[in-house]
């Protein structure tokens, strides 16, 4: 006789799971609510207490931890089978468990006393053993596996294969649950733990890393890292980190606005009254840089918009939505990788180094913007230091951005020198810049940076300030009649 044991928090496909089990000459073994659901859909099973001989007790902390079941699931064929009979244990050929929900009652706001109830014990020692014997146990986590099981069962048999499967998928999840509750309680006391647990799913492996001759996967669900292309080639390392940085400057704006970013760091960024607007002035800014590039924007690609973004190489097109037109058209460029834009995900900032890893994470925090200067910026100076210490917060260190209102002028980025990052950005200027604005990621130790970029034309800049000789830079800037704002953040990106 052929048992499963049935024993979940989602009921999500259970009855139709357990209708294919019995139709298949399967008994059925369950407790708690979900031998009440299969009860109320008129399925016959024995009740755990019943087949243990010891009732629930404690609140149902304590049913399935009993000889009798974990004998069941532990139980060696041919090699344990006459200790099974001796003691009266039945094999449990089929294990379908999910736990109590405890990584999202632990997002809700409750005392530690009512969360501790949402704690499995037993579902996790049933998983880890019916895991443990796979080559005899077929261990299912996930209702999203249920329809290979009815399948299965109904036709040869669970394979040996899929029985190793569902294994890797048990361990991964008790894994995962108890890195939740460990990074909760240690959280209690401090923002950071001695010991951070992290887990991924859905990784997938890229053709290659930075570089054809290393290996890279990607892993996640949600956001970008969860993301693939409705039409292109296969993503690569390199586009998922490009996208990433694109992505994140893309939303410091509400009004339509096109990045394009090119080895992790914004080559143009600009505005419009409209997405091809913002797309084609944004292009513009570094033409030769735009050529095999990622673009992020934030507004509906439309047929006009496919027809332009096809006249360049691009790797990879990011947007909200498209339209059906601007699919169809965007076929004859197979290789452009098409993506919908995900819903931001907000999660620790992870970072590998030799050894562990770095963990960052940003709390909530507010600007003050403050001129330090004799002279006030005017509107249309303000408007054009914002723009640049948007795309400013978003380029790698040390930077300095040169804007107008509606787009970047000049990015100068990644240099150890602040002074070498404003000459490039001057060099790389794709108009003049007299009545530019211009931003710093971090302060000016001296005047030098601010005096090269008002030579160049720049009126107006922000910085974070906080120098020991921000005294000197302010004097500088009034000696040029430059406005000057402070914000008090800094914003290095490494």
């Amino acid at each position: 006789m052929k048992w499963a044991l049935l024993s979940v928090w989602d009921k999500t496909g259970i009855i139709d799971l357990a209708k294919t089990l019995t139709e298949q000459k399967f008994s059925i073994m369950s407790s708690g609510g979900t031998g009440k659901a299969l009860g109320e859909a008129g399925i016959k099973f024995t009740e755990v207490s019943s087949y243990t001989g010891f009732p629930e007790m404690m609140d149902g902390r304590v049913k399935t931890l009993h000889p009798k079941v974990h004998g069941g699931l532990l139980g060696r064929r041919q090699i344990d089978d006459a200790v099974m009979t001796k003691h009266g244990i039945n094999r449990i050929d089929l294990l379908v468990v999910n736990l109590y929900p405890f990584e999202a009652m632990s997002r809700k706001k409750m005392g530690l006393e009512e969360l501790i109830e949402f704690i499995d014990v037993g579902g996790p020692a049933m998983i880890r053993a019916a895991a443990k014997n796979y080559k005899d146990v077929a261990v299912v986590v996930d209702p999203a596996d249920y329809p290979m099981i009815k399948k299965s069962v109904s036709g040869s048999g669970i394979t040996a294969e899929d029985r190793l499967m569902l294994a890797k998928k048990a361990f991964a999840r008790t894994a995962a649950y108890d890195s939740a509750i460990s990074n909760y309680l240690y959280g209690l006391e401090a923002p950071f733990p001695p010991t951070f647990s992290v887990q991924y799913t859905h990784g997938r492996a890229l053709r290659y890393g930075e570089n054809p001759h290393q290996q890279a996967a990607v892993y996640g669900t949600r956001g970008i890292a969860g993301t693939e292309p409705i039409q292109g080639k296969q993503m690569s390392y390199n586009n998922y980190l490009d996208v990433n940085a694109g992505v994140g400057l893309l939303k410091e704006f509400e009004e339509p606005a096109a990045v394009i970013v090119k080895h992790n760091n914004p080559c143009g960024v600009a505005t419009g009254s409209g997405i091809f607007e913002a797309y084609t002035t944004a292009r513009d800014v570094d033409p030769v840089s735009a050529y095999g590039s990622v673009v992020s924007v934030n507004r509906e690609v439309d047929r006009k918009f496919a027809e332009e973004i096809c006249n360049t190489f691009v790797e990879v097109i990011v947007a909200p939505s498209f339209s059906h037109d601007a699919i169809e058209l965007m076929k004859k460029k197979e290789n452009m990788r098409v993506l919908v834009l995900p819903q931001p995900v907000i999660a620790d900032e992870i970072r590998s180094i030799d050894g562990g890893i770095l963990v960052q994470r940003t709390p909530a925090y507010q600007e003050h913007w403050e001129v330090i200067t004799d002279r006030d910026p005017t509107p249309e100076e303000m408007k054009a230091l914002q723009l640049a210490w948007k795309v400013c917060k978003h380029t790698k260190s040390n930077t300095i951005i040169f804007a107008d209102q509606t787009r970047t002028l000049g990015i100068g980025a990644g240099q150890m020198s602040r002074v070498d990052s404003a000459k490039i950005a001057i060099e790389k200027a794709c108009a003049p810049l007299k009545g530019s604005a211009v931003a710093s990621d971090a302060f000016l130790p001296f005047p030098d940076t601010l005096e090269v970029a008002a030579k160049a034309g720049a009126t107006a800049l922000v910085q974070p300030g906080g120098s020991i000789r921000d005294k000197e830079v302010i004097e500088a800037a009034n000696r040029l009649h430059m406005a000057m704002v402070f914000t008090g953040v800094r914003y290095f990106r490494h």
